[in-house]
């Protein structure tokens, strides 16, 4: 199992399309799957393609979703070697079949409902089916997607994706500050391609539940893109205008008193200059973790992305960088009025 492509609805979907190539680096692709309701962009940067779909008429499914929810992911596609036996796993399992196998961007699909408002596509793809690039992409893939579901859901959640869509549990944590908390388990596929770590508020003021409050609901808080080199990927960001989350300059004098890994006085000071969180495993000096986080980038304080580069196949989600995270955002909660 790979993940395909997201379907964000949003509200303009050409104004996102170029937000996702000025701002990211994405190249726009012609979808051709709009129609007389639904305007519909492509953006892709090397294994990762996002869908942006926007309301032409009030009959348009995005209205519908845009009455529920505010913008954000709609679906997750998911590339399987057997869609009809994908399929009849998930109708087994209880799912809700929403759309039959049928023919979508020239491949066999079907449609399932997902926790919360969400939908997941599954496309069955020819082995070997990777996506050409001729240039060399800022981001490759989706290192791995987050999903927040209410107080009480975890485990029925986890029960789901299991059955429904065999992906294995793997690490369970819970995050803890003076302010607030959040309790995740981590579900990834059996070939590793997807990464789907899922969390539940530990507290009523917690950032997950300000998401779940704003978001009318479960669903994806943010997305997470891999790079080969973070550092300048983010100068470049930078560059550009986007905003990311601030990080306090205390933690990168700790950082520099820890002698757990290998880093360059030089290249810790372009990690504090950037504001990149830095995690690594207590097995390998080599085995580094880098990770940034943009602002809520719609209107409300829900979705964003995560910037990630992986070091010598590090594993992990960066829990040792959890709390300076968390932090963070309770740091916004703070200026935003929702966190006292």
């Amino acid at each position: 199992m790979e993940i395909a492509h997201v379907h964000f609805y949003v509200e303009n979907a050409p104004a996102w399309r170029d937000w996702c190539v000025d701002y990211l680096g994405f190249t726009a692709v012609n979808s051709g799957i709009s129609s007389n309701h639904t305007c519909t962009e492509m953006v892709q940067s090397g294994a990762i393609c996002f869908l942006l779909s926007s309301p032409l008429l009030p009959t348009s499914p995005v209205a519908v979703f845009l009455r529920q929810h505010p913008p954000g992911v709609a679906d997750i596609a998911f590339a399987v070697t057997d869609v009809a036996a994908a399929i009849a796993q998930a109708a087994a399992q209880g799912a809700t079949i929403l759309e039959p196998i049928q023919e979508y961007l020239g491949y066999k699909c079907g449609k399932i409902a997902a926790w919360g408002g969400m939908t997941h596509t599954l496309m069955e793809k020819p082995a070997g089916g990777k996506r050409e690039t001729r240039d060399r992409p800022m981001f490759t893939a989706i290192d791995h997607l987050v999903l927040n579901v209410p107080v009480g859901e975890l485990e029925r959640a986890v029960a789901w994706y299991k059955n429904v869509l065999d992906l294995q549990p793997q690490q369970a944590f819970k995050i803890k500050t003076d302010r607030s908390g959040l309790y995740s388990q981590v579900l990834v596929s059996r070939n590793g391609s997807v990464q789907l770590p899922i969390n539940e508020p530990a507290s009523s003021n917690s950032q997950i539940q300000e998401f779940l409050t704003v978001n009318r609901g479960a669903g994806i808080q943010h997305i997470a893109l891999r790079t080969s080199n973070l550092i300048s990927a983010i100068a470049q960001l930078r560059s550009r205008g986007l905003s990311l989350l601030s990080v306090p300059q205390t933690y990168y004098s700790q950082l520099k008193k820890r002698t757990e890994f290998r880093l360059s006085p030089l290249e810790l000071e372009a990690i504090a200059q950037q504001e990149i969180l830095v995690d690594w495993q207590a097995n390998s000096q080599n085995a580094l973790l880098l990770q940034i986080f943009t602002q809520p980038i719609f209107a409300q304080p829900t979705f964003f992305f995560e910037f990630i580069e992986r070091r010598f196949q590090a594993q992990g989600f960066g829990e040792g960088n959890f709390r300076a995270l968390f932090e963070a955002i309770e740091s916004e909660q703070i200026k935003r009025g929702t966190l006292q």
